[in-house]
């Protein structure tokens, strides 16, 4: 099969093949403009120190922002730009399930035609990965014209973006062209195991069985990990030994990982406990209904909530972070009051939080958008089911609320511990704030307490090393909670318009 045909094949089909080739395109963009900015600021370059007694003299001062002119904060600001990516690519995951039984059927006819399972296969991982592709490519388009439309300075001469330098062209390539090649390779590892035949489209092995509650493990191993980084430095530095480089990297991307994925597995255990639960107690029609799916299929909570649950343990862990400034700042206050300075912490890693939530807020915007895309193809998918439920007597309105249960059965849960997750993350990463209270008193002489030689011989510690936990931020966490089910309510909201031509009585002849 030529090329040409190949690409042709890939980007046939109905409007709702070409609505996925779109937004999976727009999803590649999103990823690939974010990665372009993170490139972008690691390129930076820092200037040497011009005064070895001034720590600011190597900073970029034609920055406006601080998060950009300090270069220890600028690892920082290219991962949060990195995390960014989860829930995008995570929305391109849903994004690739929309209209999936249609294109089920339009494979199938492939094969019935002549087609070979090879290339069945290479036509479906090439319609990811040539939507991706075009998605790469404007987005490269949009940062290079970004570049020239906000290379302004401003009345200081600072820049307010880093328009003036240019990640290198292997760099630029490796973002571009690598994440269209990394779809296509995902969508062809996915495609293992399906058996594309040409009756139709089946699987070799389905997930089956009540979820284990493995996930506890696994949250409970990533908090471990989080909360030995302190004490391990501590040991390294009680003897004198330089800690490896790679410790504290290693640590946290494992710490993190697992816990993450704790959560998302544990999406699934609720699900089915949900449903149990529903099936046991529930009353009406809806609740029975959700507590069947649920039961039959638990890993779509998984599969839906990912991404929303991925930026909410990044939110809980954002708002444990900013409750520690908060505390080393009351701390740094009582200090210097003791002293009679009436001053505390520099409020600019308070302000730099703000960023944080936002960049939290996006996230969770942008999942909540693949939560969308993902109720819109379960609606469709299963509008056969539906239409004939409809035709027997049930109500849309006992349709639309066992959706409901569906979608906040496992989400409710799911959201809380996320965040839990995320608090304890922080806290175990940072630790309590520890305030000064110590005060040395010479009880000699002048003369004697003046002297080096002597002083220490005479000097006393009066006070102590005083811990303290921060608060838990229970206002940010329940305000962050609310906002991410009023989100899910809207999305749910948005999905059920579609129930109601999902219910038409021409739905039940969908093959």
């Amino acid at each position: 099969m030529k090329p040409a045909t190949l690409v042709r094949l890939a980007l046939a089909g109905t409007r709702t093949d070409s609505a996925r080739v779109i937004l999976t395109a727009l999803s590649a963009a999103l990823a690939v403009l974010t990665g372009l900015a993170a490139a972008t600021v690691l390129a930076i370059p820092t200037p040497p120190f011009s005064d070895p007694e001034n720590f600011l003299s190597n900073h970029s001062e034609q920055y406006a922002s601080g998060l950009l002119r300090e270069p220890g904060l600028r690892p920082g600001v290219a991962f949060a730009l990195l995390l960014l990516t989860v829930p995008v690519l995570a929305l391109a995951g849903q994004c690739a399930r929309l209209g999936a039984p249609a294109r089920d059927r339009r494979l199938a006819a492939l094969r019935l035609a002549g087609a070979t399972p090879g290339q069945v296969t290479l036509v479906a991982a090439l319609e990811t990965g040539v939507a991706s592709l075009l998605g790469a490519l404007v987005a490269l388009g949009a940062y290079l014209a970004g570049r020239e439309v906000f290379d302004r300075p401003d009345q200081r001469g600072q820049l307010a973006l880093p328009t003036d330098v240019l990640p290198h062209p292997g760099v630029l390539a490796a973002v571009v062209l690598g994440l269209p090649l990394v779809a296509t390779v995902a969508t062809v590892l996915l495609l293992r195991a399906v058996v594309t035949g040409p009756l139709g489209v089946t699987r070799r092995a389905t997930r089956s069985g009540a979820p284990r509650p493995w996930a506890g493990l696994l949250i409970g191993v990533g908090l471990l990990a989080f909360a030995s980084i302190r004490p391990v430095l501590e040991v390294y530095a009680r003897t004198g030994v330089e800690a490896p480089t790679w410790l504290v990297p290693t640590l946290l991307m494992t710490g993190g990982l697992l816990a993450m994925t704790g959560v998302v597995t544990g999406a699934g255990w609720f699900s089915y406990t949900a449903g149990r639960l529903l099936r046991r107690y529930g009353r009406g029609p809806a609740a029975l209904l959700a507590a069947g799916r649920l039961t039959a299929d638990p890993w779509a909570g998984s599969r839906t909530l990912a991404a929303l649950l991925a930026a909410l343990v990044f939110g809980g862990g954002a708002a444990g972070l900013r409750a520690y400034f908060v505390a080393d700042d009351a701390r740094l206050r009582e200090e210097n009051r003791l002293v009679g300075v009436d001053a505390g912490a520099d409020p600019f890693y308070l302000a730099s939080m703000d960023l944080v939530d936002l960049a939290v807020q996006v996230a969770v915007a942008i999942a909540a958008a693949g939560m969308l895309v993902a109720l819109v193809e379960g609606v469709v998918g299963r509008r056969r089911a539906y239409a004939s439920l409809a035709a027997t007597g049930v109500p849309r309105a006992t349709l639309s609320r066992s959706i409901l249960w569906q979608v906040l059965a496992p989400a409710v849960p799911a959201v809380l511990l996320a965040l839990t997750v995320g608090f304890f993350l922080a806290r175990g990463l940072f630790g309590d704030v520890t305030r000064d209270n110590r005060v040395y008193v010479c009880d000699a002489g002048t003369q004697l307490c003046s002297d080096p030689a002597t002083r220490e011989r005479y000097t006393r510690t009066v006070g102590e090393l005083v811990r303290s936990a921060p608060d838990v931020p229970v206002e940010q966490l329940g305000w962050l909670a609310a906002g991410t089910l009023v989100a899910v309510l809207a999305v749910t909201g948005l999905g059920l318009l579609l129930l109601r031509t999902s219910t038409a009585p021409e739905e039940l002849r969908t093959p």
